[in-house]
C-alpha cells in the first residue's frame, strides 16, 4: 500500500524526524529504510536539484527541500529545522559540516536530543578519513574483496552489497536504533562514526576467528563458504545456467546426494577436502545432465538446500516472492517491499520518488 507522505506515517518509527542531507549510496539507503519504517525523512538537497526519477527507488518515502548551506539565511532554515529532528544523517568528508557551521558540537549546544550520524568509508579520523572512495575501495582494505572470487580469477566485486549497504548503511541504522534506546534513558543524543571499513571489518569476524584457527585459506575458492566446499558452490545446468547448492549439514547432503543420484558413499567424503576434487567433478557432472528449471521441480520443497540461479528479473517473478508479496509497483516501478515485516507496526511505502519541492516553512510547521 502506498499512502501520501503527509497523511500519518506508518510503522514502528511513526513519529520519528529524520533530516537527512542529500548524499550517494550508503546514506540514502539508510534512510530509505527509516521512511519504510516510519519515519518522518526530510532531505536537504542543492537548488538546482533534479527530482521526480521514480527508478531511482533509494529516494522513497521522503521530502524533499532546497537550501544553499553557504548561505547565512538559508542555513538558518537549516538549523531551525535540526531543533525540531531527533536526527541527522550526513555523508560528508570529515570537516565539512563544521566548516558550514552544522557540526555536532554547534547542533548539539541548541538541540542536545539530537542523534547525530555520519556515514562515510573511511571514517572520521585515520590517515585515510580524508580522502576519496568507494565501495569496491573500503572492502578492498578489509580483506573481504580479496576473499571473493573464482579459483583461477581475480577478486570478484559483489556489487556494492558488502561495503555501502551492508557495512555501510546497516551499521549506520543499528547504531542510530541503540542511540534512539540510550537517549530514552539519558535525555541525549551522541554522534554516531559509521565508517563502512569498520562495519565490514564487523562483518568479516567468523573469518577472522577461522583464521586464528588455522582454518581458513587466503586462496579464493578454497573454504567452506566462499565456494571451496562442492557440497556449498553453484553447478552449470544442461540450458547453460546455474544451480546453488549449500547443503552443509551432513544430512542434508545426504539427501541431496539421494535426489541426485549419486552414490551415498560420497556422502562420506563431504568433509574430506582431499577428496573434494573428485566429489566437485561428479557433482558438476551430474547437474549438467538436466535443465534448470528440471532441477529445480525435483528439488524444489526438499531439504537438498539447491535452488536456482536466478536473474534480478527472474527473482521478482519466482513464485516464493510473488505469495509473499515481496515486490509492489509503485510509480510504474517494480520495487521491494519494506524489510523486516512487523507483527503489529505496519511498515509500507509511503510514498515514491518526490516529484516536488516543500518549503522548509512546511516542514516545520508540520514538526512544531
Amino acid at each position: 500500500m502506498v499512502s501520501n507522505q503527509n497523511e500519518a506515517s506508518l510503522g514502528p518509527l511513526k513519529g520519528l524526524k529524520v533530516v537527512e542531507f542529500a548524499g550517494l549510496g550508503p546514506g540514502p539507503f539508510a534512510c530509505m529504510l527509516l521512511s519504510d519504517m516510519g519515519a518522518d525523512v526530510v532531505t536537504v538537497d542543492r537548488p538546482g536539484a533534479k527530482l521526480g526519477d521514480p527508478s531511482r527507488i533509494v529516494n522513497r518515502g521522503r521530502t524533499v527541500v532546497l537550501a544553499d548551506l553557504k548561505d547565512p539565511a538559508s542555513r538558518q532554515q537549516i538549523i531551525e529545522l535540526l531543533d525540531a529532528a531527533d536526527i541527522l544523517v550526513e555523508g560528508f568528508r570529515p570537516g565539512v559540516m563544521e566548516r558550514l557551521g552544522l557540526g555536532p558540537t554547534e547542533l548539539h549546544a541548541r538541540n542536545p536530543r539530537l542523534i547525530y550520524g555520519r556515514i562515510t568509508g573511511w571514517g572520521q579520523q585515520g590517515p585515510l578519513s580524508s580522502t576519496a572512495g568507494h565501495d569496491i575501495d573500503y572492502i578492498a582494505l578489509t580483506g573481504a574483496l580479496h576473499a571473493i572470487g573464482t579459483e583461477d580469477g581475480g577478486p570478484t566485486p559483489p556489487l556494492n552489497l558488502v561495503g555501502d549497504y551492508g557495512g555501510g548503511s546497516l551499521y549506520l541504522i543499528s547504531g542510530i536504533l541503540a542511540a534512539l534506546y540510550e537517549r530514552s534513558q539519558s535525555g541525549l543524543g551522541q554522534v554516531i562514526d559509521a565508517a563502512i571499513t569498520d562495519g565490514v571489518n564487523s562483518m568479516m569476524t567468523h573469518f577472522h576467528g577461522s583464521a586464528h584457527r588455522d582454518q581458513f585459506m587466503t586462496s579464493r575458492s578454497a573454504n567452506t563458504l566462499d565456494g571451496g566446499a562442492p557440497y556449498y558452490s553453484v553447478y552449470k545446468t544442461l540450458d547453460n545456467q546455474y544451480v546453488a547448492v549449500g547443503a552443509i549439514e551432513p544430512i542434508f547432503f545426504a539427501e541431496l546426494c539421494r535426489l541426485i543420484d549419486l552414490d551415498l558413499s560420497w556422502c562420506d567424503a563431504q568433509y574430506d577436502t582431499s577428496r573434494w576434487p573428485d566429489l566437485r567433478q561428479i557433482m558438476a557432472s551430474q547437474f549438467a545432465q538436466k535443465s534448470r528449471n528440471d532441477w529445480q521441480k525435483l528439488l524444489e520443497n526438499t531439504d537438498a538446500c539447491t535452488v536456482p540461479v536466478l536473474s534480478l528479473y527472474e527473482a521478482a517473478d519466482h513464485h516464493h516472492l510473488v505469495a509473499r508479496a515481496s515486490f509492489e509497483f509503485v510509480d510504474g516501478v517494480r520495487q521491494p517491499v519494506p524489510a523486516p515485516r512487523f507483527s503489529r507496526s505496519t511498515t509500507g511505502i509511503t510514498q515514491g520518488v518526490p516529484k516536488t519541492i516543500t518549503l522548509i516553512e512546511n516542514v516545520l510547521r508540520r514538526w512544531t
